[in-house]
C-alpha cells in the first residue's frame, strides 16, 4: 500500500457525501442492540478522524489508529479545532501494538478491503483479538464481492467539485477481485491546474471466509448486517457490516 499522502489532501472532499453523524449514530445503536457498553474504544484505520470525532462527541472514550501519518495529521487538526483531545497512533492495522486492552473496536468504510491478502486480514483479526477484552465487540464493514464485481469493476468515475477535479479509474481482476485504483487530482490555482496522482489496491473478500477467520481467532459469535441496517445483507448489498463477539472463556 502507498502511504496515502496525496489521497489525504483530498480525502475529506471526496468523502463529503459520507454522513459521519448518521454512521456514528448507527454504531451507537448497534452497540445498544448488542447490549454492550462501548467502554474503551479503538477506531481502527481511522483515516482523517471524522468518525472518531463524531463518536467522541457522543461521549465514547475513543482513540484512533491509522497507518498514514498524513491522514493522522489531519485527524489531529480536526480534533483540536473541535476542542477534543483524542489520542492518535500511527500503526498498520495488522501490526497493532496497544498499551492495554480495549472493549470495542470499530473499523469502518471498507478499510479492511485495503489489505492486500486474506492472510493480512487474518493477522489483523489476530491482533484485534489479542488486545480485546473478553466479551468485547469488533464491528467492521467491508465492500462486498458484489460491489467489486458490479460497481467498482473496470469503471471510471469523475468528480467535478469546486475545489478539485478528480478522475478515479478502477481495474479489477474478476478472478481475485483485486481492484487497482488510480486517482488523478487536478487542483485549480488561478488560471492553471496542478495535477497529482495516488494509487492503491482494494480486494473483495468472501464474507464466509471472513467469518471463518474470526471464529478461528477468539471470536465466538458473528453477526452480519446490511449497511446502516439491522437486516441481513442481500445478494446486492454493497457494504456488509460485521459484529464479532470476543469469547469470554
Amino acid at each position: 500500500m502507498s502511504g496515502y499522502e496525496t489521497f489525504a489532501d483530498y480525502y475529506d472532499t471526496l468523502t463529503r457525501n459520507v454522513d459521519y453523524e448518521a454512521r456514528a449514530g448507527y454504531l451507537c445503536c448497534l452497540l445498544e442492540k448488542l447490549e454492550h457498553p462501548a467502554g474503551l474504544t479503538l477506531d481502527l484505520a481511522c483515516g482523517t478522524g471524522s468518525l472518531t470525532l463524531e463518536l467522541a462527541r457522543r461521549g465514547i472514550d475513543i482513540y484512533g489508529i491509522d497507518g498514514s501519518y498524513a491522514m493522522l495529521s489531519r485527524a489531529r487538526e480536526k480534533a483540536a479545532d473541535a476542542g477534543f483531545d483524542i489520542l492518535y497512533l500511527c500503526q498498520q492495522m495488522q501490526k497493532i501494538d496497544l498499551y492495554g486492552t480495549v472493549d470495542t473496536v470499530f473499523c469502518s468504510l471498507d478499510s479492511l478491503n485495503h489489505l492486500p491478502s486474506l492472510r493480512e486480514v487474518e493477522r489483523t483479526f489476530e491482533r484485534v483479538s489479542l488486545f480485546m477484552n473478553p466479551g468485547g465487540w469488533f464491528v467492521f464493514d467491508v465492500n462486498s464481492p458484489y460491489k467489486h464485481r458490479e460497481v467498482l469493476g473496470n469503471n471510471t468515475f469523475v468528480y467535478d467539485m469546486e475545489e478539485i477535479y478528480c478522475v478515479w479509474q478502477n481495474s479489477t481482476d474478476p478472478r481475485t477481485l483485486r481492484t487497482r485504483v488510480d486517482i488523478d487530482f487536478f487542483e485549480k490555482d488561478g488560471a492553471v491546474y496542478h495535477r497529482s496522482h495516488e494509487h492503491f489496491m482494494e480486494t473483495g473478500y468472501d464474507p464466509d471466509e471472513l467469518e471463518k477467520l474470526l471464529l478461528a481467532h477468539g471470536f465466538d459469535e458473528v453477526r452480519r448486517y446490511g449497511d446502516l441496517s439491522f437486516d441481513p445483507p442481500g445478494e446486492q448489498t454493497q457494504r456488509i457490516i460485521f459484529a464479532a463477539h470476543r469469547q469470554v472463556t
